[in-house]
């Protein structure tokens, strides 16, 4: 194990991390906010000393890097980052709890969107600007945006591929061009002119700029943390259809944006996850339009609210225009199934992914096929290409451990007494990074209730989510930390 080489990438994730509250700071500064002021330098200079620690200590680390270190060192950064992130929460006083810091600071970052506040609108303005930010810095992932500034991003010893595919989403991470480090930065700058373009939108909408680059942060990194205390349900309907399109947008597999940036359009449409993701999307939005359409007065109404709900709980965003737990029993199980598929693989969203859910269901069609015909090969395809076997091995894998978290969670934090809708409701959007849930954590609710001892369980699931499993879960493993 590289463990020199891990503190000295941890160590520039710190780096980042300090200098990314420096806007918080200035907007804190320019509001005259004494106590996010405080908060923010106190936690810089925490965050500064650490890694400037950690760089000292690491900085003649050889550069051979494996899978397992990849994966750890992604494991460990997200939870070093969410620790030292929640610190101007707790020393300006705005969330004085250290575990409802933490809680908000994960959700924050792993873009799940699920909150412990009741009253957002009473925060400070930096406070609020960090709390938003956290959800764009996670969105694409921070180790990315450090692999994309990263002069080791050249490496050949496999230190960038190890980390990309250990942060990103989705059952395969492959390479947009020969480097992985150029990958990264196509990858970020897709990311920043999509966000530019979604602000840009939002203020034609006479959006105010403060609330126009928050809800774009949240929106991009299908995060969901809103600025009011009702969410998005107080902003014009053209803001509204705005925000909804551009979550489908961020709900969609970045490589799709790069082959139409490279006019291979025709490639983009024969997308199986794409058109699967496209279609599951306006099914929903019919049938729960349909369902719901006598709860509003005008059909365009219950389209505006359908379409907002079913954009926003698929890519995992988790705003919300209104109270959909009070929606009829199908459209509430339409966004619950919603809930666990998620988004598109290599995109902001989190979830189960369409890509795992198309191969699962290739994977059945094609076994129901070889009991038919036994003795004909059968091969599962997608876009035209072969699927390797190894791949559908991990898919069926990721699905049996992803159907265990989501059940042990469940019993766990049932101690708390919540009813099963909850305790159901509450694991999946954690687990999922989609947000709110239903009863009582629903879209007018939070998850401040809960025990300490909960909010523990869902914070490792937001994070177990976030990262796919398996950068979280091996860190609990013996072998991982023995010497080979």
């Amino acid at each position: 194990m590289n463990y020199k080489m891990m503190g000295k990438f941890i160590g520039r994730i710190l780096l980042v991390e300090a200098v990314f509250m420096v806007p918080a700071l200035l907007i804190s500064i320019f509001r005259n906010e004494i106590e996010s002021i405080i908060g923010f330098v106190s936690g810089m200079i925490i965050i500064l000393l650490l890694a400037g620690l950690l760089l000292w200590l690491c900085g003649n680390s050889s550069k051979s890097f494996y899978a397992r270190e990849g994966l750890v060192c992604v494991g460990i950064s997200w939870i070093v980052i969410s620790l030292l992130g929640c610190l101007p929460f707790v020393i300006s006083g705005a969330i004085p709890n250290f575990v409802d810091a933490l809680f908000e600071t994960i959700s924050g970052f792993t873009t799940t969107g699920a909150t412990i506040l009741s009253e957002i609108e009473e925060l400070p303005y930096g406070m609020i600007y960090w709390r938003s930010f956290t959800h764009w810095i996670g969105g694409m992932g921070v180790l990315v945006f450090v692999l994309a500034i990263s002069s080791s991003g050249d490496s050949k010893s496999g230190f960038t591929m190890h980390l990309l595919r250990a942060e990103s989403p989705g059952p395969k991470v492959g390479k947009l061009v020969p480097k992985m480090k150029t990958t990264a930065e196509i990858l970020y700058s897709i990311y920043i002119i999509l966000t530019i373009i979604n602000v840009i939108f939002l203020l034609i909408g006479k959006m105010p700029l403060f609330d126009a680059v928050c809800t774009a942060f949240g929106t991009a990194g299908t995060g969901g943390f809103g600025i009011k205390n009702d969410s998005m349900a107080s902003y014009s309907p053209y803001i509204q259809n705005v925000c909804t399109i551009f979550m489908l947008l961020f709900g969609v597999n970045f490589s799709c944006f790069y082959m139409l940036l490279i006019k291979q359009v025709k490639s983009v449409w024969k997308d199986e996850e794409l058109r699967f993701y496209l279609g599951t999307v306006f099914a929903s939005i019919v049938l729960i339009a349909w369902n719901v359409r006598g709860l509003y007065g005008t059909l365009e109404e219950a389209i505006r609210h359908a379409a907002f709900q079913v954009a926003s709980i698929v890519t995992t965003t988790g705003f919300a225009t209104t109270d959909f737990d009070l929606w009829p029993s199908l459209s509430k199980m339409i966004l619950l199934m919603l809930m666990l598929v998620g988004a598109c693989a290599g995109s902001t969203g989190g979830g189960f992914k369409f890509g795992r859910l198309l191969l699962i269901l290739k994977t059945i069609k094609r076994n129901v096929q070889q009991v038919l015909k036994p003795q004909k090969v059968q091969v599962v395809r997608v876009n035209g290409r072969s699927v390797d076997e190894k791949i559908l091995e991990n898919t069926n894998a990721y699905l049996a451990i992803y159907v265990i978290i989501i059940v042990v969670s469940c019993i766990l934090i049932a101690v708390d007494e919540f009813s099963i809708t909850t305790n159901i409701s509450a694991v999946i959007a954690c687990f999922n990074n989609v947000g709110p849930g239903f009863d009582a954590v629903g879209a007018t609710c939070n998850f401040g209730s809960f025990g300490y001892f909960s909010k523990f369980v869902l914070m490792l699931d937001m994070l177990a989510g976030r990262l796919e499993i398996f950068p979280i879960f091996i860190l609990f493993l013996r072998d991982t930390w023995k010497h080979r």
